[in-house]
């Protein structure tokens, strides 16, 4: 069974940088396509960037495109999420996710079976 656990959040100041963990664990990770979502209070829960495991590519939301980049350490089973140039906009609870197959069309939640419990992500002066 799929098993997913997400780390890093925090307190950041606009303009800041983090990086999320998502330590992934009872599957194998080549075969699964992972996905970064947020949530903000009121709001739906939104696609950041979903990673094809197998092939690498990955599709970015307009609103993080050239600011968040996701990466994976196979050693550890482990996918990461960049973020830089934070903006208080950017505030959410972030939760990683996981779904069978190897090709990336859109990032959408609905599609997804497998999540973490999430960690908040507060970015403010």
């Amino acid at each position: 069974q799929e098993h997913l656990v997400e780390s890093g959040g925090g307190l950041v100041q606009p303009g800041g940088s983090l990086r999320l963990s998502c330590a992934t664990s009872g599957f194998i990770l080549d075969d699964y396509i992972i996905g970064w979502f947020r949530q903000a209070p009121g709001k739906e829960r939104e696609g950041v960037a979903c990673r094809s495991s197998s092939n690498g590519h990955t599709y970015y939301a307009d609103s993080v495109k050239g600011r968040f980049t996701v990466s994976r350490d196979n050693a550890k089973n482990t996918v990461y999420l960049q973020m830089s140039s934070l903006k208080p906009e950017d505030t959410a609870v972030y939760f990683c996710a996981a779904r069978f197959g190897d090709n990336v069309f859109g990032c959408h939640a609905p599609d997804f079976h497998s999540w973490g419990q999430g960690t908040q992500v507060t970015v403010s002066s």
